[in-house]
């Protein structure tokens, strides 16, 4: 699994950092980003739950 956040979209609610922190980190903007590591396999829920909560639609998945 891959995940960006898109800055554009993104509103700082704060679902993903701290539903999935490992995976979702603040930036020098307030805004979301992932931490850049690869994906584990027993995080990919999280980081779908993630990308389905947000309200924006700013967390993209493939």
């Amino acid at each position: 699994m891959e995940v960006a956040v898109n800055q554009d979209l993104c509103i700082s609610c704060g679902l993903c950092v701290s539903s999935c922190p490992d995976i979702f980190v603040w930036n020098q903007d307030d805004k979301a980003e992932t931490s850049g590591q690869k994906i584990d396999p027993d995080l990919e829920d999280c980081v779908q739950e993630a990308a389905d909560g947000c309200p924006t639609d700013a967390i993209e998945t493939q």
